[in-house]
């Protein structure tokens, strides 16, 4: 009786074997979940990367906006008769030019400096009143 327990304990052992190491075994079976959900978190992170520059490949095909946006920030240009204002900190150490020209142009030359756009910038130089205004006639 011993002897019939022992084989059957054996034959069990070589039957789980290939059940939990074998080619397709449980412990290959949990690697390639884990591989799975891996590949389908980078899929989705590949499909909103996908989505967005679909978008903005839509943008730059159907008006001049993102050009223009585009123009501006990436290569520091401005349109004609505009004003390139750039406002620095009063920290921030200037670095002086040696042949004394300056880094900013219309070309795309930028300085390293960040550029901030400032919406409505408000002047801070008092108005000058020339001869000819309204309230000179009527005095003159």
């Amino acid at each position: 009786m011993r002897l019939v327990t022992v084989v059957l304990i054996l034959l069990l052992a070589l039957i789980q074997y290939p059940l939990w190491w074998g080619h397709g075994g449980w412990l290959r079976v949990h690697e390639l979940r884990e591989q799975l959900a891996k590949q389908q978190k980078q899929n989705d992170d590949e499909k909103l990367r996908n989505e967005r520059i679909a978008g903005e490949v839509q943008d730059l095909q159907s008006g001049t906006a993102a050009v223009e946006e585009r123009a501006r920030y990436e290569m520091g240009m401005v349109k004609d008769g505009e004003v390139f204002v750039q406002f620095v900190s009063p920290n921030q150490p200037t670095s002086a030019t040696p042949t004394g020209s300056s880094n900013v142009s219309t070309r795309g030359e930028m300085s390293a400096a960040p550029v901030k756009v400032v919406p409505n910038p408000v002047s801070r130089v008092p108005e000058k009143r020339h001869g000819h205004s309204k309230d000179a006639k009527k005095a003159g």
